[in-house]
């Protein structure tokens, strides 16, 4: 089996070119040499490479900078992975695409189903919500696993921004109000390697089980938990942290409104594929062991 997998230099793309390996012959792409945003090719370009699967896991994810570049967010998140679904019907094949939390609008203080009403607050959510409702559209053998929070020990994410500050910050402010659940890249890519193996042990697989998935760790935390518990962490191991300060969202404000409840509820996700991931401060704790 041939295994496309686009975005392979970012926290989950690199995470998935190690899990999926053991199933198939890797086609690992970044934006050199499948870039996304030049829709205009994609399809060409995707049906040379022949692929018996195709793994979506690029993005634009500068929330932020999306409220500004809409252009360029909605051709990476939506126009994109609409080519890629219609691609992937014409070849009869299953694509399998990574969404976000954003695509709430985190009301409330309750998990969020998949079946529960979507009302993005920025750019981001939205270009990101209308790629679900393209590959949904467009495609009948499809797996959307939406995740929030995601962290690596490589990459831009929040983990290596707490670090990076602990060298030069004696203190940090850092937000209370937003809760979610930390996730860790490794678990996304190892969930799929073996979502993927239990599809080739069922023959209606695909008819059964298309369709969107929640896909996150265990627990809840806000920002700044998930802060005070990498510095608790660093701290065991000898470094020194900088003194931590909680603030709300409107002490912090960005060009992008976020969310204040990024929980999401892993119940189908475990009823379909008995499947499940471990709290996040287990998972944190062995991340910054530097065993994974």
């Amino acid at each position: 089996m041939r295994i496309l997998i686009t975005g392979k230099r970012g926290q989950v793309g690199h995470e998935l070119t190690k899990s999926l390996s053991c199933l198939g012959d890797i086609i690992a792409t970044d934006s050199q040499t499948l870039d996304l945003s030049k829709t205009e090719e994609l399809a060409e370009k995707v049906e040379i490479l022949a692929p018996d699967l195709i793994v979506n896991a690029a993005a634009y994810t500068a929330v932020d900078k999306a409220e500004t570049e809409q252009e360029l967010a909605y051709k990476v998140n939506a126009l994109a992975p609409q080519i890629l679904a219609e691609v992937a019907k014409n070849r009869d094949i299953p694509l399998i695409h990574y969404s976000t939390d954003y695509v709430f609008n985190g009301s409330g203080d309750k998990a969020w189903t998949e079946d529960a009403e979507t009302q993005p607050l920025n750019v981001y959510g939205r270009t990101k919500l209308a790629g679900e409702l393209a590959i949904s559209n467009a495609s009948d053998k499809y797996l959307i696993f939406r995740t929030s929070w995601v962290y690596g020990a490589r990459g831009a994410n929040f983990l290596n921004t707490m670090k990076r500050l602990a060298i030069d910050k004696v203190q940090l402010s850092i937000v209370h109000d937003q809760v979610g659940t930390p996730t860790w890249a490794r678990h996304i890519a190892d969930v799929t390697a073996q979502v993927i193996s239990q599809s080739h042990q069922q023959t209606d697989f695909w008819q059964s089980h298309s369709g969107v998935y929640h896909l996150s760790g265990a627990g809840r935390a806000s920002w700044f938990d998930f802060a005070q518990q990498i510095f608790n962490l660093m701290a065991a191991q000898g470094h020194s942290v900088p003194k931590l300060h909680p603030i709300t969202t409107r002490d912090y404000p960005t060009p992008a409104n976020r969310p204040a409840n990024s929980l999401l509820d892993n119940t189908k996700l475990k009823q379909h594929f008995d499947l499940a991931l471990p709290d996040w401060q287990t998972t944190l704790e062995w991340v910054m062991s530097g065993k994974e």
